[in-house]
Formats: C-alpha cells, structure tokens, sequence
C-alpha cells in the first residue's frame, strides 16, 4: 500500500549543503511541469512585492518568504518527511507540545525505511514526491493563483504520466480536498479516500479541522510501527486501534474516527 500525504505550509529551515539542482526528484516525467511551475513562481517572486505578496498570502512577517522562494534551486535540501511541518507531521512523528519531553521526536529508523517505501506527498511545487526525497524550503500552496498559470491544470496533466506506474499498489489517499484536487487520481488505479470524523457519546459524528490533521498523522505513524508492512484494510484497522482510532471501510472510502 502507498499513503498520499499533502505537505505542510510550515517547513523546517536548514538541511544539508546541496541543492535541488544536485538531486533528482523521483518521477522524471513530472520535471517539465516542476520546471513550469517554478518559472512561473520566480517571476512572481521577482515583480513588485506586493503583488507577489497578495498573490502568496504572506503577512508582513512573511516577507522573507519571497527571496526563500528566489533561491530554491540554490538552499539547503533535507527529506520531505523532514523539510514538512505543522499538525499532520507533529502527528506522524510523536512530536508532543512545546517544552515536553517529546517536543521534538522524530520516526525511529525502521519507520522511516517504511516511510522511504510508502510515503508519497503531493507538493504544490514537485508535485508527487517520496516522502525521503529531498527538497529545498519553499512558499507556495495549493490554492495559490500563479499569474499565467493554473496549478490545477499543469499538475492533472503531469500527473496523468504517473499514475499508471502506481497501479500495483492501493493508494491510501489522505491528501486534503485542495491537494487531491491538484492531481485527481484516475479510477483506474485503486484507491481510498480517507475521512476523518469525530463520533460523539450520542453516535453523532462531525467532521474535524485541526484534529483531522492530528489524526492522520497518528494513524500513519500507528501503519509504520506495525510488525510487518501494512497490506490489507484489515491491517489498517489494527494500526488503528493502536492509537485509539477506529476505521471503517465503504466502498472506495476509509473512515477514520476519532472521540470527541
């Protein structure tokens, strides 16, 4: 089984002494959308700022996020799994609050062998991308409107070259709607949808924001802990529990549900 992950609109600064031009991305077939893309960021990061800074939804702390932006062929590069942040990843790596003893956990090396073989994230910037392969910091989400260029449309065609190669294994898709949307899977390759829900005393259940990202992060961690590599539903289940989740499957969607 294969897990789609979006990223993370907050990136840990730093990594190693390279580049991205001294690394190949997995999936060749997307580099000419890659290099479409960040064309057309660049241009938009080198014009008047506040144009640039409206269109990126940047406050005025964020400035710096252009030039971030203007040297993303030439910073520092760590694994994705690691360059991403936020709520989902403090998730998946155990991370607890800030100033506990667990603030800045990280997956132990068997997981992160798991990881390097089933972890797929979808960027706004690479498009789809093993979780180990190793990317700059950048700025740039999924719902950004890029003069002269639609994400959705660069990123559906690429990705239509990469889907088949996915075929032999169930994708387990735990994208947000914004990320699916930027790469829709065909219906010829089989996958889940996963979503996540909170079910109250009464039974009611609501769908969650903030927890939602939490939760598929721990139920993540919970697959890549497991003795063996996940490779049914029923596995899925069980790596579940383990984190106090349940999942229920429905024809093409998995839900994950959580206590109020």
């Amino acid at each position: 089984m294969l897990f789609l992950l979006p990223p993370s609109e907050t990136k840990q600064i730093g990594g190693k002494p390279l580049n991205i031009g001294q690394v190949a991305l997995t999936f060749g077939q997307l580099n000419e959308a890659r290099d479409q893309v960040y064309a057309a960021l660049k241009s938009l990061c080198e014009g008047e700022a506040d144009v640039a800074t409206k269109v990126l939804g940047l406050g005025q702390k964020q400035l710096g996020d252009l030039q971030v932006n203007l040297e993303v062929q030439t910073s520092p590069i760590m694994p994705a799994l690691d360059r991403y942040t936020g709520t989902l990843f403090d998730g998946l790596h155990g991370r607890g609050l800030k100033g506990s003893a667990t603030e800045f956990a990280s997956l132990g090396e068997s997981q992160r062998e798991r990881a390097n073989d089933s972890l797929l994230i979808q960027s706004a910037l690479f498009g789809l991308i093993p979780a180990m392969n190793l990317i700059p910091n950048y700025r740039l989400s999924a719902t950004t409107r890029l003069p002269g260029l639609s994400l959705k449309d660069v990123w559906t065609e690429a990705h239509d070259r990469v889907w088949p190669r996915l075929e032999d294994s169930p994708l387990i898709d735990l994208r947000s709607k914004s990320y699916a949307e930027l790469a829709p899977i065909p219906a010829s390759v089989a996958s889940f949808w996963v979503e996540v829900v909170a079910e109250g005393a009464d039974g009611q259940r609501r769908a969650l924001n903030h927890f939602n990202k939490k939760a598929k992060g721990e139920f993540v961690r919970a697959v890549l802990s497991l003795k063996s590599t996940a490779s049914s539903i029923a596995d899925l289940k069980r790596a579940a529990k383990t984190v106090g989740l349940r999942l229920e499957e429905s024809k093409a969607q998995l839900v994950l549900i959580t206590k109020e």
